[in-house]
């Protein structure tokens, strides 16, 4: 059985969980909350392959750090990066992880940053309000060597669904063999999803 590692990055406030949930649940949550880490678990098969899938959600914690990335970067196959399209800010920090994964990533591992990289716009939904070209995401994408989605985690599970399929697709492929270094905190997939739906969270 594969094991998959996947980091999901971005600015708080993104969807990154609600990315996450939508994708492992099929329910979307509006409101969530973290003052830690989490690593999501679950067995799932593709293409006939059974594997476990680990997704590393930094939360509430901010992911504009060299040194934290840096652990990220070792840990993970493959790389998520998500933006709001209605919040110019988090492009900008989108672009700037991105960046810092072709530098720490490929530079250590010489892959192809196309295979491992993600670059997604989230909060579709959100066009009327929108801060962020689609063109400008595909550009920076192209720029960078990575896939380009957008996508509304509110709305369309099959997009999030097609999304996380390609993903993993992408990461057992590109799976390290040796053990990598984890982040520090890990949570139970049932505990994290009684979090989730337990109590009121504020938005994603």
């Amino acid at each position: 059985m594969n094991d998959v590692k996947i980091a999901v990055l971005g600015s708080d406030g993104v969807g990154k969980s609600a990315l996450i949930v939508r994708f492992l649940t099929r329910r979307f949550i509006g409101e969530y909350a973290s003052a830690s880490e989490c690593i999501y678990r679950k067995r799932l098969s593709i293409d006939g392959k059974h594997m476990n899938l680990e997704i590393y959600d930094p939360c509430s914690q901010p992911c504009d750090g060299r040194s934290s990335l840096n652990n990220q970067v070792h840990w993970a196959d493959v790389f998520v990066v998500v933006y709001d399209i209605s919040d110019r800010s988090s492009f900008t920090t989108a672009k700037a992880i991105v960046q810092l994964i072709r530098d720490l990533h490929l530079g250590a591992a010489k892959r192809d940053g196309e295979s491992v990289v993600f670059l997604v716009g989230n909060k579709q939904d959100l066009c009327h309000v929108r801060e962020v070209d689609r063109e400008e995401g595909q550009r920076l994408a192209a720029e960078a060597k990575c896939q380009f989605y957008e996508l509304s985690a509110a709305e369309h599970y099959q997009e999030v669904a097609l999304l996380f399929s390609k993903v993993v697709r992408n990461a057992s492929l590109s799976a390290k063999a040796k053990d990598k270094r984890r982040p520090s905190s890990t949570k139970s997939m049932a505990k994290l999803i009684n979090n989730v739906f337990g109590k009121r969270r504020k938005s994603v």
